[in-house]
């Protein structure tokens, strides 16, 4: 099939909207600059790390989607998406190195009408000011006039086994109305619904809402699980009861710290909430720690030569993504006490921290017996909470998941 879409980057948002695409029919090309990363999934081997199977990428393959490092294959299609990774870099902004690298491997082979749309998260105007110089100048094209240019805020629940990616409404903001339009047309091949911004830097913005909007959540109640754990109070009791309420709340629960890609974002500083709910969420790996220490004290043992246990050191329950998992920083901290470590995770199958390998638990339930300090920062689904909890010793449970009073619990 003769590729119509291509998406540059195949990382946690240009693969799930090639497997859509690929799905809905759409001839897509995936583009890498690496010609080895780009052999390595035409060959049926997923990027380690992402949520796609093996299985799941053999279908694809099957289904007429290839990946390329030639910038040519770029110069055939109708339609782009920039899905390049922005992870945070100075002052907490997104880095927006492989962002410029993928529209200057595009500018130059940019057709008259073809529509281009950017996925990375973003600060408002990024777009506008960023991107559209870069497309402008390589291509000699004008954007709004002999291309079109728009923003569609990425929008993934990785792991859901309840929303789809068709099920997950898209917000479209294009540089005209005609941009708009265009990638409306073409968001409404893979999407049930499609809202439409009132521009560019709307869409942009609706990104930062919603990553923001969990970041505060998630600082809150961390800090009434501090507060709370110091009153005797059980936090997550709190929250099964005030989620009972059918307005004006939404339940967030405390955690180790807040994992995933998207960082909370401040463009220029402005959002003072944004900024403390930054600090709280990067204290709890602290705390954590420090809970630990408590605990092994406690109960007669001290931090250094103590043998803690890690279950769980990805960013989220069945899935391999361990970016910006609160796992390593912990784990360090733990190191610096003089903590002896093992972990064990169904999803990694070797961990290190700050350079150093973490032995990894073959037998789950001897190691738990064996270890000082059991500590759950992960609930995978395959855990036997009840179970581990009667083989180890001392169990810290950051997540709530244990049965109450079967375990310690943040």
């Amino acid at each position: 099939m003769p590729a119509d879409l291509a998406v540059l980057g195949l990382g946690q948002l240009g693969l799930p909207a090639a497997r859509a695409a690929t799905a809905a029919g759409i001839g897509t090309v995936g583009f890498l600059a690496d010609p080895r990363a780009a052999a390595g999934i035409n060959a049926g081997r997923p990027p380690a790390g992402g949520s796609l199977s093996a299985a799941e990428l053999r279908r694809m393959l099957a289904a007429g989607f290839r990946a390329s490092s030639d910038p040519a294959d770029l110069g055939r299609v109708r339609t782009a998406l920039i899905c390049a990774a922005t992870p945070p870099g100075a002052g907490h902004a997104p880095d927006l190195s492989a962002v410029r690298e993928a529209a200057q491997a595009l500018a130059p082979v940019l057709r008259p009408r073809m529509l281009v749309v950017l996925e990375s998260t973003v600060h408002p105007g990024t777009t506008r000011d960023v991107l559209r110089p870069l497309l402008e100048r390589g291509s000699g094209l004008r954007a709004g006039r002999d291309f079109h240019l728009a923003h569609a805020p990425g929008r993934l629940d990785p792991g859901s086994r309840t929303v789809g990616y068709a099920g997950i409404p898209r917000v479209i903001g294009g540089l005209t109305p005609a941009c708009t339009e265009a990638a409306a047309a073409f968001y409404g091949r893979l999407a049930d619904k499609v809202v439409r911004a009132r521009g560019v830097q709307e869409a942009e913005a609706v990104k930062l809402l919603e990553t923001n909007f969990r970041h505060v959540n998630i600082a809150l109640v961390n800090e009434m699980a501090v507060l709370c754990h110091e009153l005797g109070i059980d936090v997550w009791d709190v929250v099964r009861c005030a989620e009972s309420k059918p307005f004006g709340f939404l339940a967030f629960r405390p955690g180790p710290g807040v994992g995933g890609r998207a960082a909370a974002c401040d463009p220029g500083g402005r959002l003072r909430l944004v900024e403390l709910a930054r600090e709280v969420n990067e204290r709890m790996p602290r705390y954590v720690t420090q809970r630990a220490a408590a605990l092994l004290n406690e109960h007669g043992k001290s931090a250094r030569g103590a043998h803690v246990l890690l279950l769980g050191v990805t960013y989220r329950p069945d899935l391999p993504d361990r970016q910006g998992a609160p796992a390593g920083e912990i784990a360090s901290r733990l190191l610096a006490l003089g903590a002896e470590l093992m972990f064990h995770d169904p999803f990694v199958a070797e961990w290190s921290v700050a350079g150093r390998p973490v032995a990894r638990a073959d037998s789950l339930y001897e190691s738990a017996a064996a270890a000082d300090l059991t500590l759950l920062l992960q609930h995978h689904s395959t855990y036997d909470l009840q179970g581990l909890a009667a083989k180890a010793q001392l169990l810290l449970d950051t997540r709530g998941a244990t049965p109450a009073g079967a375990a310690h619990r943040l």
